[in-house]
């Protein structure tokens, strides 16, 4: 009996520790892609449009975000008015890919009114506002940075919303009805807006997260 449970009992315990090998060795569920020690979020076959103003748009409020939307897999492409290439304040020039006047907010996840002292061309434009319009109405996500934000405000859209926009808009977003937040960025459902060229990375990153819920 005796050499019995010697042979055994050693049989026994090796097939104890191969079986729990196997039991706890399961594949680890596949997280997010870190960078930097941030969580990469992947919004691959989403679509952005970004509006610039044909000329003196802010160069980093849109070079920024569209580095950070290109960087987790979202197809940007660029409308304006009138051009078919838009000239930043500080001289980037990037080439037009529609023309706002045929712009369909059905094409698009996101549409994004890009600021700088050019912007405020859009101020009063039928087709800018409608265009702001018709992506709220329609669900979409709906931002934008600097003295853009007054596009929207213009266009009806931020009445009972959060929002934040460089100073000088203040006045006009708590006219239409807005709580000016005074932030770098603030989201406030679908809308997100942003303050100024300092802020232009974080409303990147804002986008995608909104684009990805």
């Amino acid at each position: 009996m005796k050499k019995f449970l010697l042979v055994i009992l050693p049989i026994f315990i090796i097939a104890l520790i191969v079986s729990g090998f196997f039991v706890f060795k399961k594949e680890k569920p596949v997280e997010p892609k870190k960078e930097g020690g941030e969580i990469k979020v992947e919004i691959s076959g989403k679509k952005v449009l970004m509006v610039l103003a044909p000329k003196d748009f802010r160069d980093e409020e849109y070079q920024e975000p569209r580095t950070v939307l290109e960087e987790v897999g979202a197809q940007v492409m660029v409308a304006s008015k009138g051009v078919t290439t838009a000239t930043g304040k500080l001289g980037a020039t990037v080439a037009v890919d529609q023309d706002l006047a045929k712009v369909k907010v059905e094409d698009y996840d996101a549409i994004i009114f890009v600021g700088g002292p050019g912007s405020s061309v859009y101020f009063d434009d039928q087709e800018a506002l409608a265009l702001a319009k018709k992506a709220y109405d329609e669900g979409k996500v709906v931002g934008a940075i600097c003295i853009a934000p007054s596009i929207l405000a213009n266009a009806g859209i931020l009445e009972g919303k959060q929002a934040t926009a460089f100073p000088t808009e203040l006045v006009n977003l708590k006219r239409k009805g807005a709580t000016y937040t005074g932030k770098g960025v603030t989201v406030d459902g679908k809308i997100i807006t942003a303050r100024g060229p300092e802020a232009a990375s974080e409303f990147g990153q804002k986008l995608v997260e909104v684009l990805s819920q």
